[in-house]
């Protein structure tokens, strides 16, 4: 339990880390005019969205240190535990949601060089992986309902699904601002109009990648 709080503080700690280096490495006379630098008192790359996105992260990161706390805790505590069998199916979601991440990162790169196809493109095929991502999901909660493996039926089961399906709802959210930049793209927008969605939205899905990737070892392993 202990490495796991380690790991997610460790977690959050890097995005915090973003956001300062956002703002320090911002060159106030480059990226904003005297007059907006007179009225901020705070640096041009410390953003209210920026701000915001972090605060939530770290809520998210205290809400999944919680649960992973109360699944190991409630592990350890009595022998009616059963572990749920892994489906191999979880492995191909992971890399799907990796190919998602790495699409969203190109997109954000796409979009600072100002390339409005590429950006178009790799924006819709992050969203897209991710849609995969949740109906393999789906597809694994289902295929475990139909062996046995309900949610009443042992503690373990019933944290399997909280948590995994936790961090599905994340990502859902997640989409909801994705379809932001995408039909403002597919309106006739620049790219240097949605840079800052494209951005928040890549650092949150590297963000649940790194998420996911904690949950799926404490699962395969404990």
């Amino acid at each position: 339990m202990t490495v796991t709080l380690v790991f997610l503080a460790v977690l959050m700690a890097a995005f915090a880390g973003w956001l300062i280096s956002q703002s320090v490495n911002v060159k106030p006379w480059v990226a904003a005019s005297p007059e907006a630098v007179r009225a901020h008192h705070w640096p041009a790359g410390l953003t209210a969205p920026r701000i915001a996105l972090v605060v939530f992260l770290a809520v998210v990161t205290s809400l999944f240190a919680l649960g992973v706390s109360a699944y190991l805790s409630r592990m350890e505590y009595g022998v009616d535990w059963e572990p749920v069998p892994e489906p191999g199916l979880l492995w191909l979601n992971t890399g799907v949601l990796v190919l998602a991440s790495v699409a969203l990162q190109t997109a954000w790169k796409a979009a600072r060089q100002g390339n409005g196809v590429r950006l178009m493109r790799w924006l819709a095929a992050g969203g897209l992986l991710t849609v995969a991502f949740i109906a393999g999901q789906l597809i694994v909660w289902r295929g475990l309902a139909d062996a046995g493996y309900y949610v009443a039926s042992n503690p373990a089961n019933a944290f399997f699904y909280l948590l995994t399906g936790l961090h599905a709802l994340h990502l859902l959210g997640g989409l909801i601002a994705w379809t932001r930049p995408l039909v403002r793209l597919s309106r006739g927008g620049a790219p240097g109009e949605v840079l800052g969605a494209v951005e928040l939205c890549a650092v949150y899905w590297h963000y649940l990648l790194a998420i996911w990737a904690a949950l799926f070892a404490i699962l395969l392993y404990s």
